[in-house]
């Protein structure tokens, strides 16, 4: 393969501002999606990130890991919109604004479809795909598409083993103990070279070791700077071990329902961030512009913060 897991991905000098946008139905309309993509476009966001779920369950047993009661924040009869299909609609309404999943939840997919979707999505915008992926929480989601919960942090190890061989290689083929790729090919290959970035998503021990050995980014939820630090110091341990470092990966913070001050973004670039996304929550569009005003000392905080 042509890829090579110490491969460096060039970020912005300055720390990054991205928004986290939740696409919940049945207020994420297409005027809504238009009128963010085109109001980023000329306000110096760098990145939008959407979340997936297939399908929500009035009960559940699991357990939401960034809520303290452990549910999702999520009304009865909404849901969420696909990420590929939102952002192959964003991609049409902006022109530089990257394109972000988190996280895609790719142990429920096929990966050959998501590296198809993924690269179809590349070529169309032209180079703009990051891809977050992670591991999933919600098992009865899980149930529901027929995909076993049991193993699925090796399933998405190998998965994007597949990812890599379909972008990568001319001939693709992959032998592994949860999935089989026979020799194929698969065009186009994606703009951004050697293929898009992979940010890992998660705060557990195992997804912190998965963004050291393969990720470009490691994009982490709901910490406090302290906590960050925290968190970064064991990536450090672990990307010594991979034989890397931390120039490799873009750091993104979503402070989520915290609040996100001036103050508080510079606070995270101290603590090693390079990106900070702001959840960003609106119900028409006219609330879009006012929206990111209120965010604007924020995301001037981080045009002036240097990493």
């Amino acid at each position: 393969m042509r890829y090579a897991a110490s491969c460096s991905m060039v970020w912005g000098a300055e720390m990054q501002f991205d928004l986290w946008l939740p696409t919940a139905s049945p207020m994420t309309t297409r005027e809504l999606l238009h009128a963010v993509g085109t109001e980023s476009e000329g306000r110096g966001i760098s990145t939008i990130w959407v979340g997936e779920h297939v399908v929500l369950f009035a009960q559940y047993a699991s357990s939401y890991p960034y809520a303290a009661d452990g549910k999702i924040p999520a009304p009865p009869g909404s849901g969420l919109l696909d990420p590929m299909v939102t952002l192959s609609y964003l991609a049409a309404c902006t022109e530089n604004v990257r394109l972000g999943t988190a996280m895609l939840l790719l142990p429920q997919r096929s990966p050959v479809y998501v590296a198809k979707e993924v690269s179809s999505l590349d070529w169309l915008s032209g180079g703009r795909v990051d891809l977050g992926i992670g591991v999933g929480w919600l098992k009865e989601e899980f149930d529901a598409l027929g995909v076993p919960w049991e193993r699925r942090g090796a399933r998405t190890d190998e998965y994007i083993e597949v990812l890599r061989t379909l972008w990568c290689d001319d001939t693709s083929s992959f032998e592994g103990e949860t999935t089989t790729l026979p020799p194929c090919e698969m065009f186009p290959k994606p703009i951004q070279q050697p293929h898009p970035p992979l940010h890992i998503g998660g705060e557990s021990d195992a997804a912190l070791r998965r963004a050291a050995r393969v990720g470009q980014g490691w994009h982490t939820f709901n910490r406090s700077p302290e906590e960050l630090v925290a968190g970064l110091r064991k990536l450090d341990e672990l990307l010594e071990e991979a034989g890397r470092d931390r120039h490799e990966l873009r750091i993104t913070i979503c402070p989520y329902f915290n609040e996100l001050t001036p103050e508080k973004v510079e606070q995270y670039a101290e603590a090693g961030a390079d990106a900070v996304a702001a959840l960003f929550f609106c119900f028409s569009p006219a609330d879009v512009a006012p929206a990111l005003d209120a965010l604007e000392a924020c995301r001037e905080a981080a045009a002036r913060t240097e990493r």
